[in-house]
């Protein structure tokens, strides 16, 4: 096994790292996840873009999720799923994921278990980002004037946070009696939460090969 960035790397290249990323809507997961893509070298496989291109591609499932995603309200365990396995199955999930938006329930996380056993590929790391829910408000409020996003007015992100308190919360439990969960603090710089969760993936990279 070979090093990069502090991180373990198989020598027959197939794994790099397998993590979920866990946090309330607006608390930098998407940010996080993509600047980890790039140190890392493995796929950050979003929902809320899989979402998207469904969505902008007008298919039947692409109109289901709209109307969804419209209401504020999470898209149905089913058809997630279904566009899920799909992006797995791409050829550089092989080499790990950081997976970001999913799962967003008990029902969720318990069937991405077994879809990842199913795929020999289970989760190493859930890493729960941490911000206060009214900065999240109004952080998202923010990001929708400068996209013109219809999904995310004030109303529908409130709407958004107590389907999370409700339904996605409780994710993080269940990672912690797996003991895979590790809190961060979002608030930082975003360089700063970055470095934050690399030491959280150095650590348990360290602590699996002792």
């Amino acid at each position: 096994m070979v090093q990069y960035a502090g991180l373990p790397i198989l020598e027959d290249g197939k794994r790099l790292m397998r993590i979920v990323l866990l946090g309330a809507p607006g608390s930098g997961k998407g940010t996080q996840a993509a600047l980890l893509e790039k140190k890392l070298g493995v796929p950050h496989i979003s929902t809320g873009v899989l979402f998207r291109t469904a969505v902008s591609q007008k298919t039947p499932l692409g109109r289901k999720v709209k109307s969804f995603m419209d209401r504020g309200e999470l898209v149905p365990d089913d058809l997630t799923l279904g566009l899920l396995e799909e992006r797995m199955m791409q050829a550089d999930a092989e080499c790990g994921f950081i997976l970001d938006g999913y799962p967003r329930n008990l029902a969720q996380a318990e069937a991405l278990d077994s879809l990842l056993e199913r795929l020999g590929r289970p989760v190493e790391e859930a890493i729960q980002i941490d911000v206060d829910p009214e900065q999240v408000v109004a952080r998202i409020a923010k990001r929708a004037a400068e996209e013109g996003r219809s999904d995310d007015s004030e109303e529908v992100v409130r709407n958004r946070m107590r389907v999370y308190q409700e339904q996605t919360a409780p994710v993080a439990d269940y990672y912690v009696e797996k003991g895979l969960l590790t809190r961060v603090l979002g608030t930082g710089a975003i360089d700063e939460v970055t470095q934050l969760i690399l030491g959280v993936l150095e650590q348990g990279a360290a602590e699996r090969s002792a």
